[in-house]
C-alpha cells in the first residue's frame, strides 16, 4: 500500500469548496502528513483518515495556506489522548513559533512532541520501510519539497524450490537478502533460483509550491508518481514567475523532463472556479496527469 489522499489542493486561501495545501500519504505501516493548512483536522475527519496512524508531518514552508493548521491538529492530538509521538519536519522558525504557542497557552502535551529542522538539501530521516530526502525549490521564502522512498523489499522464498533443496529455516534471512545457498556437499545453489524478486520500491515527490526550476529533476528523476504545483493556466506565466508559482505546461514538463509516471497537479489559484482546464493544458505536454481532487486517493502505479 502506497498512496496519496487530497486533503486540500487551493492556494492561498479557501475557496470553492477547495481548502488550502495538505495531503496524506499513506504506506503499510505509517501515514505521513505533508502540509497542514487550515481545516486540515476536518478534512482528517470527513475523509477518515486514522490520526493515530500520523506519525510524522512535513511542512514545506512558512507560508500561512500551509501550516495554518498545524497548531489546532496538535491541540487536538494532546485533548484526545494521543501517546504516540509525534515528530514535525520543517524549516527551523516553526519550531520556535510551536513552542510559543504551546507556552502562552499553556498547553501540556501528553506525548513527545519532537522537531526535525531543514536547514539544506539531505536526506531527513530512514525507517525501516522507508527514506525521506528534501531539496530547495524556488519559492519567494525558503520552501522544500519531499522525496519518499520505500527500501527495497528482501526476496521473496519461492517455497516450494527452497523445499526441494532442502534449505534449512536457520538461512532463510539469508536467501532474502539475496546470498546464494551453499549444500553441505559443496554445490552452489544460485539465488536467483530460490527467491522471487520483490516488488520495485516505489518513489513519490511532493514538489511544493515553486517557479518552474529544471534543478528540482534530479531530486524526482523516475520517481512512480509526483505532485506538482499549477497555480496558473499557462496563459499567466508571467505572473507565475512574479508570483513564485507554475502554470500547468511547466508542470507537465517538469514530470515529462524527469520521467516519472504520473503527475498530479495541485495548488489551485482562488481566480478559478472551475479545475478541467488546467487537466486539459497539463495533459497536453504530459498526458499521464490527474488534478489532485479532494477525497481522492492515488495510488503509485
Amino acid at each position: 500500500m502506497f498512496a496519496v489522499t487530497i486533503l486540500g489542493n487551493n492556494s492561498a486561501v479557501p475557496a470553492f469548496d477547495r481548502h488550502p495545501t495538505s495531503q496524506v500519504l499513506t504506506t503499510a505501516s505509517r501515514s505521513f502528513l505533508i502540509d497542514c493548512g487550515e481545516g486540515t483536522q476536518i478534512q482528517l475527519i470527513n475523509y477518515k483518515v486514522r490520526r493515530s496512524r500520523i506519525s510524522h508531518i512535513f511542512i514545506s514552508h512558512l507560508h500561512g495556506d500551509h501550516y495554518f493548521g498545524l497548531i489546532g491538529l496538535i491541540n487536538s492530538f494532546a485533548l484526545l489522548g494521543r501517546q504516540q509521538d509525534l515528530t514535525i519536519v520543517a524549516p527551523e522558525p516553526l519550531r520556535q513559533i510551536i513552542e510559543l504557542q504551546l507556552k502562552v497557552a499553556d498547553t501540556k502535551l501528553c506525548f513527545n512532541l519532537h522537531f526535525i529542522s531543514i536547514t539544506q538539501n539531505c536526506r531527513l530521516l530512514e525507517l525501516p520501510d522507508i527514506e525521506v530526502s528534501c531539496f530547495r525549490t524556488d519559492h519567494r521564502i525558503e520552501c522544500y519539497g519531499f522525496v519518499f522512498k520505500e527500501l527495497r523489499n528482501p526476496r521473496r522464498l519461492d517455497i516450494v524450490k527452497v523445499k526441494e533443496q532442502n534449505v534449512p529455516v536457520s538461512f532463510y534471512d539469508n536467501l532474502q537478502r539475496g546470498e546464494d545457498y551453499k549444500t553441505d556437499s559443496g554445490d552452489v545453489i544460485s539465488n536467483d533460483l530460490l527467491t522471487i524478486p520483490a516488488p520495485h520500491p516505489k518513489a513519490y515527490a511532493f514538489c511544493a509550491d515553486t517557479r518552474y526550476d529544471e534543478r528540482i529533476i534530479e531530486h524526482i528523476k523516475g520517481a512512480d508518481m509526483i505532485y506538482h504545483e499549477t497555480t496558473y493556466h499557462d496563459a499567466l506565466a508571467e505572473m507565475a514567475i512574479t508570483r513564485f508559482h507554475s502554470t500547468t505546461r511547466q508542470a507537465g514538463r517538469i514530470a515529462q523532463l524527469a520521467g516519472v509516471k504520473k503527475l498530479l497537479i495541485g495548488h489551485f489559484s482562488s481566480k478559478y472556479d472551475k479545475l478541467d482546464e488546467f487537466e486539459k493544458e497539463t495533459r497536453e505536454v504530459f498526458p499521464n496527469t490527474d488534478l489532485a481532487l479532494e477525497g481522492v486517493s492515488y495510488l503509485l502505479p
